[in-house]
């Protein structure tokens, strides 16, 4: 691998933490949750205009019978993110007071306190040939790195605390589109911009390319939010192959879907 494609892919495995790192080579990712961002939610919301009706959380069980299993999605392996790598509350951390929801959910936070949480890693599987060799060394990089990896939170709320967790976010990443600075794991890390793309899923989806830049080089991340009833899920990708290539990659639709057909 070239010294510039080690650092693209550096970069974007730093910002989505060590713990979706390691997911994407097969170890435990962290669990990780804070109520940094409540302030933020409940001020999204009021702005939004949420749905006021009460509702009810999923209990422990049942929300982890909403998770993603292993045979969920096709093309990919599934696991529960485990505690080995846990960060803390205040390893993840934004210049802006503004960002702080939305440096939270790319990380991986659960925004407020859910009544019941669960986190997988999700990480899809290499194309076949892949591997093959190119005479471009970074398209032979891209196409044998072509993997995507996932970390799906799921957290559920009583009452309006699953609206307010998304509107929290969608607040900040309106206010905070042209970047901030995030400080993961006592790295700083610089997000250029937060652009919104099209998705679907749930009763209220929102999705975002996320620009990171380090000594001059770019990379790109995603950050999807869908909520179906008490329950929101988190998921931010990052595909190795396109951060080290300095691209974009599409969102991880199947993900999507699975994980918003289980919560249906």
């Amino acid at each position: 691998m070239r010294p510039t494609a080690i650092r693209r892919t550096a970069v974007a495995a730093t910002v989505m933490s060590l713990a979706l790192l390691t997911a994407a080579c097969g170890s435990d990712a962290a669990d990780k949750g804070n109520g940094k961002a409540a302030d933020a939610a409940s001020a999204g919301a009021a702005d939004k205009g949420a749905d006021t009706s009460a509702a009810k959380a999923l209990t422990a069980a049942e929300l982890e019978k909403a998770s993603l299993a292993q045979g969920d999605v096709k093309g990919h392996k599934i696991a529960k993110a485990g505690p080995a790598d846990a960060v803390t509350g205040d390893a993840v951390t934004a210049d802006k007071a503004a960002c702080d929801a939305f440096a939270d959910a790319l990380m991986g936070a659960k925004a407020g306190t859910p009544a019941a949480s669960t986190q997988r890693k999700v990480v899809s599987e290499p194309k076949k040939g892949g591997d093959k060799e190119s005479d471009d060394p970074a398209e032979a990089f891209k196409a044998a790195f072509d993997i995507t990896t996932t970390l799906a939170t799921l957290a559920s709320y009583d009452g309006k605390g699953a609206e307010e967790a998304l509107a929290g976010v969608r607040t900040a990443a309106t206010e905070c589109a042209s970047g901030f600075t995030l400080t993961a794991a006592g790295s700083k890390q610089k997000i250029t911009k937060i652009a919104e793309v099209p998705v679907k899923g749930g009763e209220e989806a929102v999705a975002w390319t996320v620009t990171v830049e380090a000594d001059g080089e770019k990379s790109a991340m995603k950050l999807i939010q869908l909520r179906q009833g008490a329950t929101v899920a988190s998921l931010t990708s990052l595909n190795l192959g396109a951060s080290g290539a300095g691209g974009d990659f599409e969102l991880p639709t199947a993900v999507i879907d699975a994980q918003a057909a289980k919560l249906a």
